[in-house]
């Protein structure tokens, strides 16, 4: 296959030997097509402009979707569009975005259903949506738009608590183990953390059986960690022994000070039930839906198919 030559972002911590390597294509994740799912609180947009902050993601198509609800009066529905407006203009506005590369849209239904269908529409790379950290059985009963649409689109999601601080992108913790969706995972954390000045990846490893006291002897962390070097980006490895993987993972972003945390999430629906809901993660009890609700930092769940 062939490589893709880069530029070496200037810092100190990077190995200026390893600023002509040649990088193969399947490690880019490249992010061209960013939607953001704004209903006009919480953080999303904060976490937008961090992320236009890696150089990659400057040349990034955005659009800015807001939901109008369906079940409203002519009258209220006028007000209602108003507002959608204006909110739209101001987040441009804010975002300072270049005009060329955004496009605002509008539309009226219910806002889980309306957001996957855009998703499709654009076929975006990245959904961000603001999310009040609802847990398990709070979700359906609240009607948790984030939790339906992560559960009902195949699009890799950044969810941004409404209660936690976003900072600026420098310390990006991804989870890994064997699996596909890890993999995958950690090709995106690279992806962004090699183009971070004087950035981190910081990699973890939860197994239930015994962890490796030393972290740079165990065989996943070894091999992620040789991939990420090889890019000239800076490493620190945790490993953690639990049964409660959420909780470990949830654990050590905290005590690392984590700015991004990045989690593999296959998709486990046969073809004929892609449309529905997967129960098992819709009622809390999946490691995803876990981080999710109580990692202190923006959390992108990414995708694979089951």
């Amino acid at each position: 296959m062939q490589g893709t030559q880069l530029a070496c972002p200037g810092s100190p911590r990077r190995n200026p030997a390893l600023c002509s390597v040649k990088r193969p294509k399947e490690l880019w994740f490249m992010i061209q097509k960013i939607l953001l799912a704004d209903s006009g609180t919480g953080n999303s947009e904060e976490m937008l402009k961090q992320l236009l902050e890696i150089p990659t993601l400057k040349q990034a198509s955005i659009s800015i979707l807001h939901v109008v609800p369906g079940q409203i009066s002519p009258e209220q529905l006028t007000q209602k569009w108003e507002e959608g407006g204006k909110l739209l203009a101001t987040a441009v506005q804010s975002l300072k975005l270049d005009p060329t590369k955004v496009s605002t849209i509008l539309r009226q239904g219910d806002p889980k259903t309306v957001v996957c269908q855009v998703a499709e529409e654009i076929n975006t790379d990245l959904i961000i949506m603001g999310s009040r950290g609802l847990k398990r059985l709070q979700s359906i009963l609240q009607n948790s738009v984030s939790q339906y649409v992560f559960q009902l689109s195949a699009k890799p999601m950044l969810l941004v608590r409404d209660d936690i601080y976003v900072k600026r992108l420098n310390r990006i913790m991804v989870a890994i183990d064997k699996s596909e969706a890890a993999q995958e995972a950690l090709k995106q954390a690279i992806a962004l953390a090699r183009d971070i000045s004087g950035g981190q990846l910081l990699l973890s490893h939860v197994t239930s059986g015994p962890a490796a006291s030393n972290p740079e002897e165990d065989p996943i962390l070894q091999a992620a960690a040789k991939t990420a070097r090889q890019q000239g980006i800076e490493v620190k490895l945790f490993t953690a022994s639990s049964n409660k993987a959420g909780e470990a993972i949830c654990a050590i972003a905290a005590d690392a000070n984590a700015d991004l945390l990045i989690l593999g999430s296959p998709d486990r629906r046969p073809t004929i039930a892609k449309g529905l809901p997967d129960l098992d993660r819709l009622l809390g009890g999946s490691i995803s839906d876990y981080v999710r609700v109580y990692a202190d930092c923006p959390v992108l769940l990414t995708r694979t198919a089951a």
